[in-house]
Order: C-alpha cells, then structure tokens, then sequence
C-alpha cells in the first residue's frame, strides 16, 4: 500500500522501489496505476508537472470513456460536478445539423460527459493514490536503466538525478513519450497522425445537452473554399465558456503546412456572430497537440517496458478520442501485469502471460484500427470528402450508421443490425 499524503504529495520517506513504476499520470498512467494498487501491487506514479494542470483537449467525452470511468470507480453524476450530454449534433451536407442521441445498448450507457482535463486529470490522479498509488509530482523522467546484460528495463531516472527501480515499467507518457524512444520504440509511419488545437470562447452556447461536431471543416467560406480531412467540435463547458477546435489528419497535402491557428479562426469566422466565437471573447491562447492513431508505436510490450494510450499510438482514426482507450489499455495493461508479477517477474511464464496484453489489444481494437486508417485514406482525397458529405451525411439512418462507427459504440453479442454489420467489418480487417 502506498504511504502518499492525502494531497498525493509523496512523502520524503518515498521507497525508489516497487512492483511497477508508471511513468505519467494522464488518464492512461492514473488509471493503470489505479488498477494496479487495486491488485495489491506497489505501484509508482511519476508525473513531470505539478496538479493541477492544463492539458489541451477537447474536454468531451463519449459513453465510451464514460463507461472506462465507471469501471475505474468514478462518480460521474451531475452531482459530483460532470456534465452530462445526450448525444452528438452533427454539422455536414446541409444547412441543419442532425442530433443523433447516443445509441441505447447492453455494453455502454447512454449518456457522455463533460469536464476539463485540468480537472479530470487531478480527479484520476487523486483516485490512483486514494487506491494506494504512491504519487510523486515533479518527476520528469529523462530515460530507463537497462539491464546491461538483457537490455530489459529495470527502473528509470529523472532530470533531477533520482532512479526509481521496478521489474515492470509503464509509459503512459503520451504521444511524444520520451521513455519509449530511449528504449528504441519510434513511431510508425504507415500510421495515421492528427493534430488538434483548441481553445476556450466565452459564450451563451455554453449550456448544450448535445456535443457538436463538424464534419465539414472547410478553410474559409463554406462550399468556396478547400474542404479540409478533419471535423471541427463546439463542446459547451457549463460555466460560461464553450471548448472549440479542430482536428486535422495527415492524409491531407496540406498538412503540416497548414497554419492550424488561423485556420480555427477561418472557419469559426463563418460561424453566427452572436455564438460569440470571436477573438475579443476568447479566453486563453491557441493551443495543439498530436493525435497518435492506430497503434503508431509497437510493440506494446517488450523488454519489461509497457506501452498505454498516446504513448502507444491508441487514439481512434475516425474521431480523434484518446481518453476512452487510454482508460481502457490501462484496465488491459495491470490485469497483465498482476498476473505476470504473481509468476515472477522475468521469468518465462511471466513473459507469457504479458503477451495477454498486445493480443487483447490487437484483439480488441486492431480490426478497428484497420478500418479507420483506410478511413482516414479515403477522406484525404477532396473528391471522396465531396460525395461523402453531399450524399451521405444528408441522410439520417446512414448517418445514426456512422456515429456507432465513428465513436466505437456497438454491442458486442447480439445488438441491432447496425452493430452486427461494424462488428462483422472489424473482424475481417486485419490488425492494425
């Protein structure tokens, strides 16, 4: 058990070992860690910043990652400060946007969520301690220790000269993840990458049940100008401010080259003045990050070291959510490891029963993965944007169609016909 402080500030008597270090504690690191002490593992939280901090995103979540936070055992009711939604308001091929509510179903709830990540992050930072996680802010590690002999990974340093040692070592520390390229793991690139940015607008839009997504994200007049691969989100926070922003997929010729920032500004300048997404009610700066889609860095275990969310390249092609399978690798990563530890760590079986983890992955999302990178492809050529958005986002049984297949929310035994068809397409594609 952990002997954190209640704040989660370690205390000056914090063991440098244990079962497992994890390395980050955005929602991927707190959750594993979570899992892990649940377990009964010592368990090492290393995070670089100090909470509460800012992290950019969109601050929507859907009834995927809301079904991730009531497994984690979090309380999500409005009570306890979340904002619920019904579903998403999609903008695309028509002058009225179709609210589509999220779908009824055995496996995920019908509801998503609302909360910034300055929050959400301290809450499952929080959540991981209050489970016995031992939490040390401030810890911005700069490297592994390797095993000369093995070259598996024994513990990790930080910039500030501390070494922590564990038989096990997650990196939960995102896309650019600085420990996974110590190790020689390099991104992929045969795999999709989005970039993001966002930012904050005071406005009376602030109150929406609906998250709201916009799948035509032209770059300046509407049906005038260059139809951008991506979607555009307008997320009401509740206290007076809407989250707004955009996402772009590499598949476009124009990315990389596009400035992202003033492309925001092009398309909320066509949205209705009194919405109020104008620069003189902007709160905060224009802020990006990287997308890093379909498994983009493999393999998720090896040499003792193991790879959760953006680290390991988790976030979904059609829709840009990372939070969802962050939480959901997480889950995957400490059921491995618990029962690698309880074989013996480093030891045969043990090695075997990490393979669980990478399987259930490729098992679980590979085929999925698969379809959005073709996805992805596709919607990169403004021909095929031209006629998905002119005949296909018009119609509304297509569309309730592509929300299950955007957002990932089938049932997975039985379900409707629109479930069995996704289900069926993932199962054929290969793995990601």
């Amino acid at each position: 058990m952990s002997n954190a402080k209640p704040d989660g500030a370690a205390p000056a008597d914090t063991p440098t070992e244990s079962d497992v270090i994890v390395v980050g504690a955005g929602p991927g690191g707190s959750t594993t860690a979570a899992y892990l002490a649940r377990h009964g593992l010592s368990v090492t939280l290393l995070e670089k910043s100090h909470f509460p901090r800012e992290k950019v995103c969109g601050d929507g979540l859907t009834p995927r990652a809301t079904r991730a936070l009531t497994r984690l055992g979090i309380d999500t009711s409005e009570e306890n400060g979340w904002l619920h939604n019904k579903g998403l308001r999609v903008y695309g091929g028509r002058t009225e946007p179709f609210e589509l509510p999220w779908p009824e179903l055995t496996d995920f709830p019908p509801y998503g969520l609302v909360r910034p990540r300055s929050d959400f992050d301290d809450i499952l930072a929080r959540h991981a301690v209050a489970q016995g996680a031992t939490l040390i802010e401030g810890a911005n590690v700069d490297g592994a220790v390797l095993d000369d002999r093995t070259g598996r990974i024994t513990g990790v340093s930080t910039k500030d000269g501390r070494t922590f040692s564990a038989p096990y070592v997650v990196a939960a520390d995102g896309n650019s993840s600085r420990l996974s390229v110590s190790m020689g793991l390099n991104k992929r690139d045969d795999r999709p990458m989005g970039v993001a940015v966002r930012t904050y607008y005071t406005s009376p839009r602030t109150h929406d049940d609906y998250l709201e997504s916009w799948l035509e994200l032209w770059d300046g007049k509407p049906h005038e100008s260059t139809l951008m691969p991506g979607y555009g989100w307008i997320f009401g926070m509740g206290d007076g401010t809407s989250n707004v922003g955009l996402g772009v997929l590499n598949t476009s010729k124009s990315f990389g080259k596009t400035d992202y920032r003033e492309l925001l500004k092009r398309w909320l300048d066509n949205t209705p003045e009194e919405w109020g997404f104008r620069d003189q009610n902007m709160v905060g700066k224009v802020q990006g990050a990287a997308l890093p889609m379909a498994f983009n860095r493999q393999p998720h275990y090896g040499r003792g070291l193991v790879l959760v969310g953006d680290a390991g390249g988790m976030v979904n092609p059609f829709n840009g959510e990372g939070i969802a399978y962050a939480m959901e690798s997480a889950e995957l990563a400490a059921a491995a490891l618990a029962e690698a530890l309880s074989r013996g760590a480093g030891t045969s079986s043990a090695e075997k029963a990490m393979q669980a983890y990478p399987q259930q992955l490729k098992s679980s999302l590979g085929g999925y993965y698969r379809l959005g990178t073709i996805f992805v492809q596709l919607i990169g050529d403004p021909r095929i944007m031209h006629l998905c958005t002119k005949y296909g986002l018009p119609r509304k049984t297509l569309m309730r169609f592509v929300l299950k297949l955007l957002a990932n929310l089938t049932d997975a035994h039985g379900g409707d016909a629109m479930d069995r068809i996704i289900n069926a397409l993932c199962k054929a594609a290969p793995s990601a």
